[in-house]
């Protein structure tokens, strides 16, 4: 376990970050635990690139001075592994919206989705998710979205490294995607259902590294907080 003197003056927490929780979930609950550790009114704790609620994956937390590195942590390559949906679309791009636009895949072959795939590698413009986190007017633009109000969204230029199609069960495909900052899978997940003429969404979503950091080292979060949090009443 971490000293107290150790989590105030800085360091990462690498965790795997449980479908349904947002990333503010995680912070407000580790922070929390972690100020009833350090006997602290404040603590700094900041994490350093979103996940949406139904990802799961690598999620870094910051504490103490290290919080001052979250730029530099969210400016790395990321990769994702996960399954794009075949065959319908959703307002949201991924599951958290009802799918609409059903059309059928039976013309669509293993072939012609690795090769559409391989378009979208390289540096690329994508236009992110109108149900996304991103500020217009001070707010974001996901509000407007879920009321039913236009959103108007630039496209921006991004890069995908790697985009590899590792299985295809139609209507699922299984995909790795390694990409720079500022990447939606979602966005991704759209333009590929497009370009196919069948339309998809993201299914299922996990991070699995970011920059020089690993899935595989991540700690559970449950397990996190119940050993601090009894580490706190045993000094009580």
């Amino acid at each position: 376990m971490l000293t107290p003197e150790q989590i105030r003056e800085g360091t990462f927490l690498l965790f795997d970050k449980p479908k349904f929780w947002t990333s503010f979930d995680v912070v407000a609950k580790v922070r929390r635990v972690l100020m009833e550790y350090c006997n602290e009114k404040k603590l700094k704790v900041g994490h350093a690139g979103t996940l949406d609620p139904l990802a799961t994956g690598l999620l870094i937390l910051a504490t103490g001075k290290f919080t001052k590195r979250i730029d530099e942590i969210q400016a790395t390559d990321k990769t994702y592994a996960g399954t794009f949906y075949l065959g319908a679309t959703t307002p949201s791009y991924d599951g958290e919206t009802k799918t609409e636009e059903h059309t059928s895949t039976e013309d669509i072959t293993d072939e012609k989705i690795i090769a559409v795939a391989k378009k979208f590698t390289g540096e690329i413009m994508q236009v992110p998710p109108v149900h996304s986190a991103i500020k217009q007017d001070g707010k974001s633009v996901y509000l407007k979205a879920r009321a039913g109000k236009e959103v108007i969204l630039e496209a921006r230029k991004i890069s995908i490294h790697r985009f590899e199609i590792t299985k295809i069960n139609l209507p699922e495909v299984e995909f790795l995607v390694e990409c720079s900052k500022g990447t939606y899978i979602r966005s991704l997940a759209n333009d590929l259902g497009k370009e196919l003429g069948c339309g998809a969404y993201l299914f299922a979503l996990s991070r699995t590294k970011i920059g020089a950091y690993d899935l595989k080292n991540a700690l559970d979060v449950h397990e996190f907080l119940h050993t601090y949090k009894i580490k706190e009443e045993k000094k009580n």
